[in-house]
């Protein structure tokens, strides 16, 4: 998966507010990851911005908060996540415009891959950082020692097509003939 942006950025501790700079990874997936140093030994946390962030803010769009050291206001970028927030702050605006735009777009717009079999592009589920798609009839199944794995994706409506028709005929010929009745009932009183 490739790397949309990686720097130093201050980040707010949720319990005691305190601001400590960490070292942020941004993926093209929509994972903001961020460590301890930049040598990405362990990370602290991932952030899954396409499904948990629901908003994102830069400079004066962002709450009243005690900025860190030499922070400027307009260097703030706020992540509005489903159940907290967190707050950012970056060396510069410019550079908090720069992250405001990369999140933006790590999170409002899909991954793809072009597949050269079916010459096509598919997107790219989460988590799926290190593992190679084919179809079918090429590959096979199984694990190799040091290869990523290989997973085979299936047309999802590739068997059930036939079946779900067949329900929704059912269905509606259910509902039509009770609706049939009903309609003749006023004639008969």
């Amino acid at each position: 998966m490739a790397l949309l942006k990686s720097g130093w950025l201050w980040r707010q501790s949720s319990i005691l507010r305190r601001w400590k700079k960490h070292w942020f990874d941004l993926w093209m997936d929509g994972s903001l990851v961020y460590y301890p140093d930049e040598a990405r030994g362990t990370y602290e946390e991932r952030l899954l911005l396409k499904f948990h962030c629901t908003n994102i803010r830069a400079g004066a769009e962002c709450d009243d908060i005690q900025l860190p050291e030499g922070g400027s206001r307009n260097a703030l970028v706020m992540l509005q996540m489903r159940d907290h927030r967190v707050y950012l702050c970056a060396e510069s605006e410019d550079d908090a415009v720069a992250w405001k735009m990369a999140l933006d777009d790590a999170k409002y717009y899909p991954v793809y891959v072009y597949d050269p079999y079916d010459d096509s592009y598919q997107t790219v589920p989460m988590h799926d950082h290190h593992a190679v798609y084919t179809g079918h009839g090429y590959g096979h199944y199984g694990y190799i020692h040091g290869m990523p794995p290989v997973l085979v994706r299936e047309d999802p409506y590739e068997r059930r097509y036939g079946q779900q028709l067949a329900l929704g005929m059912l269905a509606g010929a259910a509902t039509g003939s009770a609706m049939s009745a009903l309609m003749w009932l006023p004639c008969w009183f």
